[in-house]
């Protein structure tokens, strides 16, 4: 999965984040919020969440980042799902990467998305949260993303949680040209 594949839905901007183990208001879609690693039973849920979002839905693409992140059979790989009101609420994805670009291993992530009904819940932050924890676990002390510059919900939301532009400009071609 590539980093521009990072996507809206987050959850929104806030002004402030909750600790991890926080829910959301009582009453609220997302009461009973569980961060935990997808299973395959999961991927019909992921894939609807991200076929309302993108307008498209990708079935063998999902199946293939759930072979090579959802197994656990690597550490540095997370497939996370926020599993609310027993559904799938959210997911996100990141991995570990070593000295690419010259720099020392960081985490990064590569797609985060919530259901919209369970927007404004603060799910995405919890999702996230539980990211950073795996890499902290793995030695990690940064986490990196890429957007496209006009996902503007996406960018409020990593922005609310202390993320700012880093050390990289990332450049592209065309190939066909």
């Amino acid at each position: 999965m590539t980093k521009a594949s990072t996507r809206a839905g987050a959850g929104g901007a806030r002004a402030r984040r909750r600790p991890a183990a926080a829910r959301a208001p009582a009453g609220k879609p997302g009461d009973r919020v569980v961060i935990r690693a997808a299973r395959r039973a999961d991927l019909d849920q992921v894939i609807a969440i991200d076929a309302t979002v993108t307008g498209v839905e990708k079935r063998p693409y999902w199946l293939s980042v759930f072979r090579r992140y959802g197994d656990g059979a690597r550490p540095e790989r997370h497939f996370l799902v926020a599993e609310a009101d027993g559904r799938v609420a959210g997911f996100i994805i990141g991995e570990v990467r070593d000295w690419e670009f010259g720099a020392p291993p960081c985490g990064w992530v590569f797609a985060i998305d919530v259901a919209p009904e369970f927007r404004l819940a603060g799910i995405a932050t919890r999702m996230l949260d539980a990211l950073r924890a795996g890499f902290r676990r793995l030695g990690v002390r940064k986490l990196r993303t890429i957007l496209a510059r006009d996902n503007t919900l996406i960018l409020s939301f990593f922005r609310s949680q202390g993320m700012m532009t880093g050390p990289f400009i990332p450049l592209e071609m065309d190939l066909d040209a």
